[in-house]
């Protein structure tokens, strides 16, 4: 009899630790319980970056290293060249090396939904910068759309300084429509020069792709030839402005040949963008900027990792954190160049 009453014992206490075996707990927000809020004295960050080769990426992720050095965080910082495979594998070495947290910065935002999930579910926090993914800890974005309404908006004070509807500018928009977030700033620079120019004082004669210089350059150039009288060129970033500055400036004999009826206006903050801006006699007329210098941003990403990890709550509304915009002018260019 005592013999059958262990066996039963046995039976059922084996059972029990065959379900507890079996039951896990599925993280949803990038961390378990023991890690979140978790204060520890250094971190290890994945970063994945769409292309170190854009001069606004190289310029804050080199402040950002600076900064992540100083804090004694390891890290490791990749460029996926702008191809989702490669960025996909990038984030599942992070996992395997067992980062604490990855940031990416999407070539397609919608390829890196499971691998980020399979991070989440290791316990490991996920931070999007520029998309509104859904399997992140939380998202650093911008209203890409309101971006564009400001870079339309900065560019149709000077149309309407400059022309009217008797001789309007003709425009060109330069883009990379085959990016989201990029589509979206384009659409938002034309409905900003539609709802802020003079009535009839401008209208659009070409669309150029120009993410970088040395493609926007000659894209520009060619502009320049079927339209000679393009006179104003928006762009939804860096290497839209540096490009076509420079086409400008070969078209008009360099600087200070730059007539005042010229100009460039886009987004992202670079120094060569800065100093055009500042030097005064070239076709840069405004830069509409983030939270300012490429320091200025640096320390607004680490301060983000940090709420990251200390567990702060990013769910529901606060699951995208939304990034300020402003213009920067002749006026304030000084002031942002201190901080480059």
């Amino acid at each position: 009899m005592k013999k059958k009453v262990v066996s039963v014992i046995l039976c059922v206490a084996m059972i029990a630790a065959m379900v507890v075996g079996c039951t896990t707990k599925a993280p949803t927000s990038g961390g378990d319980d023991k890690k979140d809020g978790e204060k520890k004295d250094s971190y290890k960050i994945g970063i994945t970056i769409q292309s170190l080769k854009n001069d606004y990426w190289a310029g804050v992720m080199g402040k950002l290293e600076e900064l992540l050095k100083e804090k004694g965080w390891d890290y490791t910082l990749q460029d996926c060249s702008d191809n989702a495979g490669t960025q996909v594998s990038q984030v599942e070495n992070f996992i395997t090396s067992g980062c604490d947290m990855i940031m990416v910065h999407p070539s397609d935002a919608d390829a890196l939904e499971t691998v980020c999930q399979q991070a989440m579910d290791e316990g490991i926090k996920v931070m999007c910068w520029d998309d509104p993914m859904e399997n992140t800890t939380a998202n650093w974005i911008l209203d890409n759309t309101a971006l564009g309404n400001e870079i339309g908006k900065t560019a149709s004070a000077f149309i309407n300084e400059h022309y009217t509807a008797d001789k309007p500018a003709e425009v060109c928009v330069i883009g990379k429509p085959s990016t989201k977030v990029l589509l979206e700033r384009a659409n938002g620079i034309k409905e900003g020069l539609e709802e802020n120019c003079d009535k009839g004082n401008y209208k659009i004669v070409a669309e150029v792709d120009g993410l970088e210089a040395n493609e926007a350059q000659p894209n520009v150039e060619s502009v320049l030839q079927a339209h000679p009288d393009c006179s104003v060129f928006v762009g939804v970033g860096a290497g839209a402005m540096i490009g076509s500055n420079e086409a400008l400036l070969q078209k008009f004999g360099g600087a200070g040949k730059i007539p005042e009826n010229v100009g460039v206006i886009t987004t992202d903050v670079t120094m060569q963008q800065l100093e055009s801006l500042q030097a005064g006699d070239e076709a840069v007329r405004a830069i509409v900027g983030f939270e300012g210098s490429s320091t200025d941003t640096a320390k607004a990403c680490l301060d983000m990792y940090e709420r990251i990890l200390s567990g702060e709550d990013f769910s529901g509304d606060n699951h995208n954190v939304v990034r300020p915009v402003k213009a920067i002018d002749k006026d304030s260019v000084e002031e942002i160049i201190k901080g480059m």
